[in-house]
């Protein structure tokens, strides 16, 4: 598949906000805010996640097992399963039994009459292209499902998981109804519109030839077929038609009945936020449901005397096929990196929670089936790499899907996997004679040289603060700009940050280094009546130490004033930027010097605070990957973000009115950045904040839209600035605006045209920024 250049991915996405945006922010980000509701009123919501993602990881570990389990399950009812290949092969045997069906049946002349099938919606059979396949075949296909009817009516495919027409509106539809169908009287209403599909897709079914139907989950034990629906039409399709067939991909398999439940809980709070789903279908097919006589609908369905009436249990000829598709899920499932994208119930929530979701949609944000975060692990396991390499680059990474996730798949990780990949399969960039053999990183030839660029920013950072302000004066310069889009895919509209002469750590040791801050500390414990028995290792990110310096020279005065020494040294990379760009070889070796670092640190005893959320997210997160399990837990155990540390202080006796103090109830909007709240590190910024006078009001947008390197990328800074709008238009009003995270400053001061600070500045003693 040939890649999109950058203009042309720049392109696409901005034809998708202006065509598709509105309708999916309006949707998606709806979906999103009810399943926030929702979650919040679960009492046990994370033991039902936590019950979910340990029967997932059984039925995965069991699956070849329980395949031969539900085989013998569907055949002692009757029933028959086939196991498919790939997409072609289960293709051919739905054929194949939709013909069989056709040409055996009583009131069918088979020669005349063109086979049909009624479908539900099934995501599985968009994998596969069934619907092609079928008509390719002499078969007429209809959906059923109203959002996928749509779609099929526009010819058209689908942008969400759960909801396939979320990028189209009532008008939208109601013309395209008017369009095809001349109606006597115009359809306006969305009433008018489902009353027209509900009547004109009932007749279809009942004189379809087959049913087919995808399946939530399949019950091993005793082949029972779970659909859960908000539309009765996936009923209608498994019980009307004579002959049902469910196609599922074989990780739909769960072990027994009971385990059910936390699925059956879960999947519409996740998906819909609702607390349960309008239709809960549970069927053992081939189904004892009667089957209804459309001709005369008023004849009770259990049957009369007929010799076909089999004691009031509907058609005793009923026929069931249950199609597994593999179509690399074995393969999926060996893969240590992608085995989790098969705990997936597709239930769409990390597309909702997604800010970038919510303004392309699935048409920008998804692969040829595929749509929102799980997409990558999707895509590159069913369809292939060059499908994710469309759209991996639209995950940042904020981990917000992982929250939303009803059984907890890291997805960020299958995203920052597959990117990885893909760096490594690329064709040798013409620009790799200026790096190789230079570049600090772990990177073999072919890298994309934007991507190498921002994951090795620590050490472009350290070299444009050595030569500032020659280097800010040179970024500025027309010509130089042109060259960083040309070469790098650095937009030229987007401000570069300017690099400090003296960085912060060049700063702590100019103004005494560790026995001066022991000292301060120790002066103002003794002012404030009590000594506090901790030590601080001040980590200096890359931003902090480069270039904000002043938010760092903020935190250290902040823990001095409280009593607390600080040790602000020159550490290693955390490899966070290494990872958003997929370069997890660099990110590892970047983790391991870096705790080799700080292991006499953390061996004494001393804590280790963090400015950047970012890099306490790698310390906190992504590492457990990268070192030993016990190195990762030594370091997490002693990391802490900056304003969670200062309210542990304040919770232990430390005295507020040590920092700079707010009015009483001074007003600051305050947003926080995506992986503080993932980190459940928001509320002890409010606490401090609200402890020192201020009455802060949080933001609630999913993202800034900055998510460090993306919004400075060519073909992604409309986008960023997109979701950057729908913040700075919460904030805008407010006098002062502070936000935790830099990329959050940094588009929000673009926005606004003001400074936005780290909430620290205002904490610190003097509140200044000078």
């Amino acid at each position: 598949m040939a890649q999109r250049t950058r203009s042309e991915r720049a392109e696409r996405i901005r034809h998708l906000l202006e065509t598709e945006g509105p309708a999916i922010h309006a949707q998606a980000s709806a979906s999103n805010d009810r399943r926030k509701e929702t979650y919040g009123g679960t009492d046990d919501l994370e033991a039902l996640r936590a019950d979910a993602r340990t029967i997932k990881e059984d039925a995965i570990e069991r699956l070849p097992e329980l395949i031969e389990t539900v085989r013998a399950a569907v055949e002692a009812n009757g029933g028959t399963v086939y196991v498919a290949d790939d997409a072609a092969d289960a293709n051919a045997y739905v054929a194949d039994v939709v013909e069989s069906e056709a040409a055996s049946g009583a009131d069918i002349d088979a020669a005349a009459a063109e086979p049909s099938v009624v479908k539900s919606k099934s995501m599985t059979t968009e994998e596969i292209d069934l619907n092609d396949g079928l008509e390719e075949a002499g078969i007429d296909v209809t959906e059923t499902d109203l959002g996928e009817w749509v779609l099929q009516v526009a010819d058209d495919t689908p942008s969400h998981i759960v909801g396939p027409a979320m990028h189209l509106d009532r008008g939208q539809i109601a013309d395209l109804f008017n369009e095809r169908f001349d109606p006597d009287e115009p359809f306006e209403t969305a009433e008018e519109l489902t009353r027209f599909a509900r009547d004109h897709l009932g007749e279809i079914i009942t004189e379809a030839d087959v049913g087919i139907t995808g399946a939530n989950f399949v019950v091993a034990e005793s082949g029972t077929i779970t659909l859960i629906t908000n539309e009765g039409n996936a009923r209608k399709c498994a019980v009307t038609p004579d002959t049902h067939v469910a196609i599922a991909g074989v990780e739909k398999l769960i072990p027994t009945l009971s385990d059910l439940e936390p699925f059956v809980d879960l999947i519409a709070k996740s998906a819909t936020g609702q607390p349960i789903s309008q239709y809960v279908t549970m069927l053992s097919p081939p189904t004892d449901s009667p089957t209804l006589d459309f001709e005369s609908p008023d004849e009770p369905i259990t049957g009369g005397d007929g010799p076909d009436a089999a004691d009031g249990t509907g058609d005793p000829d009923r026929d069931f096929h249950l199609v597994l598709l593999d179509n690399g899920r074995t393969d999926m499932r060996e893969d240590d990196q992608l085995r989790e994208t098969l705990y997936c119930i597709r239930c769409g929530a990390c597309s909702n929670s997604c800010a970038n979701f919510q303004s392309v949609g699935g048409h920008g944000f998804g692969g040829e089936t595929y749509s929102g975060g799980i997409a990558t692990g999707w895509e590159a396991g069913v369809h292939g790499q060059d499908s994710a390499a469309e759209f991996n680059d639209l995950c940042t990474g904020c981990t917000n899907c992982v929250d939303a996730c009803p059984v907890k798949i890291d997805i960020p990780w299958i995203n920052t996997v597959v990117r990885d990949r893909i760096n490594r399969s690329g064709d040798t960039e013409s620009y790799d004679f200026l790096v190789d053999g230079l570049t600090p990183d772990e990177e073999g030839s072919g890298l994309d040289p934007g991507k190498r660029f921002f994951g090795n920013i620590g050490t472009v950072a350290k070299a444009a603060s050595t030569t500032a302000p020659v280097s800010n004066w040179l970024a500025d310069a027309g010509p130089v700009r042109a060259a960083l889009e040309h070469t790098l895919g650095i937009d030229r509209r987007r401000d570069l940050p300017t690099f400090r002469r003296e960085s912060l750590v060049d700063w702590f040791e100019e103004r005494g280094g560790e026995a001066a801050s022991s000292q301060r500390a120790a002066r103002a414990a003794r002012a404030g009546g009590g000594e506090i028995d901790r030590e601080v290792v001040l980590y200096p990110d890359v931003y902090t130490n480069y270039v904000d310096t002043e938010r760092g020279k903020a935190a250290v005065r902040t823990l001095e004033a409280l009593g607390v020494p600080v040790r602000v040294p020159d550490l290693p990379e955390s490899g966070r930027a290494a990872l958003s760009q997929g370069m997890i070889a660099t990110a590892d070796r970047q983790a391991s010097r870096l705790f080799g670092a700080l292991a006499e640190v953390l061996d004494a005893g001393r804590d280790v605070v963090v400015i950047e959320p970012s890099d306490l997210a790698a310390m906190h997160r992504e590492y457990e990957r990268l070192l030993p399990e016990r190195s990762f837990d030594r370091l997490r155990e002693s990391s802490y973000e900056i304003c969670e540390y200062i309210y542990g202080l304040l919770e232990n006796g430390a005295e507020p009115s040590a920092l700079s103090t707010g009015a009483g109830a001074e007003p600051v909007a305050y947003h926080s950045h995506c992986q503080q709240r993932t980190l459940d590190l928001e509320a002890p910024t409010v606490a401090v904040l609200e402890r020192c006078g201020y009455a802060p009001e949080t933001s609630d947008a999913e993202c800034c839209g900055m998510a460090g390197s993306f919004g400075y990328k060519q073909e992604y800074y409309d986008l960023s600035m997109d979701v950057g709008e729908r913040l700075a238009t919460q904030v805008e009003d407010a006098e002062t605006v502070v936000a935790s995270g830099t990329s959050c400053g940094d588009q929000l001061e673009a926005l606004l045209e003001r400074e936005v600070p780290h909430p620290i500045e205002l904490l610190a003693p003097g509140h200044s920024r000078r």
